[in-house]
């Protein structure tokens, strides 16, 4: 029987060298995306939601979600309410969850 040839044909070895290059790229890339969630994650979660300007909340109330509509603005609030603005910052709704 015939045996297999020693080496490897002479446009293999460029292609295996391509791939090593492409996985320590795919490699690091996915490090640096783990490392920028695990930092910029939580710094982002602690951070008190961001409201138009246009709307001033009564006292003593604090944002925990803003969602952003055509035409309105609705704001979670701690104390556990809705309350729907328009874009002008009039309060047209006020929703109670229970």
């Amino acid at each position: 029987m015939d045996e297999a040839p020693q080496g490897l044909p002479p446009g293999l070895g460029f292609l295996k060298a391509l791939v090593t290059i492409l996985t320590v790229v795919l490699i690091g890339g996915l490090i640096t995306v783990i490392w920028l969630l695990v930092t910029r994650v939580p710094q982002m979660a602690s951070q008190e939601p961001m409201l138009p300007p246009a709307i001033n909340l009564p006292d003593g109330v604090a944002p925990q979600a803003v969602t952003l509509g055509r035409g309105w603005v609705a704001v979670v609030t701690g104390d556990d309410r809705i309350l729907i603005y328009g874009t002008d910052g009039t309060l047209r709704q006020e929703v109670a969850v229970e």
